[in-house]
């Protein structure tokens, strides 16, 4: 590892066309899982100028029928869930407005040949919902064992979202984008280098007084944010660089389901297995397993096992058990990965009932409406409460280090 070095992650709003459609697939989610905690979804969104369009598979009761026909009033519901998603994350303009914008839903029901590949049968478990690599990563750099740069990152557009919402910042609008370029010497972020905001607007505030004002908001919230002593009078900041930034959201730039991978997981400091997790119920591995990965990397960390871990798994269409496991402590673990490996699959067995897509999403409880809440900020990194983020809990601490002996 180096030690000394420059690293850069960036986060995106609620507001952010991709995020949008993120959180309207998340919604979808859970609508069908508080009907039925066994339903399939995969719900793809696309949102542009005053249009919400839905694609995808679903099967569920009290949303589907045993004929594959659409329940009395699902569709409705449906159409209310997206109009709501988006007045929560506050779209009333003209190009983008949750009221008047038109909807299409072409959601259909699931594949019987995936279904057969996937359900359980007789002695047959649950299969996972497709082939796929999938990482969790922790490290030491913040109290949420999270990569610095995409926490900071994540923390200032949340600050700036709540503002917006409470009324303390009334000039701003939905769509933001954060960046954060940190110094770290001896493997410690110890300085910001460079600072990137981009957020849209009220009319007129890329000019004049207004501006400064704006820009002053901006820096006052990013020092408040960041560990004191990291802006220094060598950081670079870039607040608004192209100037007017008034036209945003979908109305601005076409947003998809599953575009911000990166933005969701680690900021570019781990692997990604390549597949998204907004609109996809927790049978897809791609998801749980993301999530499973994270909760047993998190408390190797907690655990002062290493100061970064990172965890693959692997998985085939239709086969229960994960094909591979993989650990890597990044030159810092105080165990072998080998003794950690075997640990691991010990603790996942007896206190999640093992790595199999129905041990993960049982034992972690997964099959909850708790995923719209996932879609923007980061899927980790975020604190434990209730049926929420049960990923994030460091509860197998001790488990871990009975487990090593």
């Amino acid at each position: 590892m180096r030690s000394d070095y420059v690293f850069t992650s960036e986060s995106v709003s609620e507001g952010h066309p991709d995020k949008v459609s993120d959180q309207i697939s998340d919604a979808i989610v859970d609508l069908f899982l508080s009907r039925d905690p066994e339903a399939r979804v995969a719900c793809e969104t696309l949102t542009t100028t005053q249009r919400v369009v839905l694609a995808g598979e679903v099967r569920g009761r009290g949303m589907i029928d045993a004929n594959g026909h659409w329940a009395e009033g699902a569709q409705e519901e449906i159409q209310r869930v997206v109009r709501e998603t988006v007045r929560r994350i506050g779209y009333e303009q003209n190009g983008f407005h949750w009221t008047d914008l038109t909807f299409e839903n072409h959601l259909h029901p699931q594949s019987a040949d995936i279904a057969q590949g996937v359900d359980s049968a007789g002695n047959k478990d649950e299969g996972a919902g497709d082939q796929g690599i999938m990482f969790g990563f922790a490290c030491d750099e913040t109290p949420d064992l999270m990569p610095a740069t995409l926490d900071y990152s994540h923390k200032i557009l949340q600050r700036l979202a709540e503002d917006r919402k409470s009324g303390a910042a009334p000039f701003l609008e939905p769509d933001a984008k954060s960046q954060v370029t940190l110094r770290f010497k001896d493997g410690r972020p110890v300085a910001a280098t460079v600072i990137v905001v981009s957020t849209q607007h009220k009319p007129g505030y890329h000019e004049g007084g207004k501006e400064a004002e704006l820009k002053g908001y901006v820096k006052q919230v990013v020092r408040e944010i960041l560990p004191e002593g990291f802006i220094t009078d060598e950081t670079v900041w870039h607040i608004n660089p192209t100037g007017k930034f008034e036209i945003g959201g979908p109305d601005g730039d076409a947003g998809l389901t599953g575009r911000k991978i990166i933005v969701d997981t680690y900021g570019g400091a781990a692997p990604h297995g390549g597949g998204a997790f907004s609109g996809k119920d927790p049978t897809k591995v791609d998801r749980s397993a993301a999530y499973v990965t994270r909760y047993l990397a998190k408390n190797v960390v907690a655990a002062g096992l290493a100061r970064r871990c990172t965890i693959q798994v692997s998985y085939a269409i239709g086969i229960s058990e994960p094909l591979s496991l993989y650990v890597n402590l990044h030159d810092t673990g105080k165990v072998s990965e080998e003794a950690l490996e075997a640990a691991i699959v010990k603790v996942a067995k007896d206190r999640l009932g093992g790595l199999t897509p129905r041990g993960i999403r049982l034992g972690l409880g997964l099959n909850k409406p708790i995923y719209a809440v996932t879609a923007a900020y980061g899927h980790f990194g975020r604190k434990p409460e209730g049926d929420l983020f049960p990923w994030e809990r460091t509860d197998l601490v001790d488990a871990l280090k009975a487990a090593l002996g």
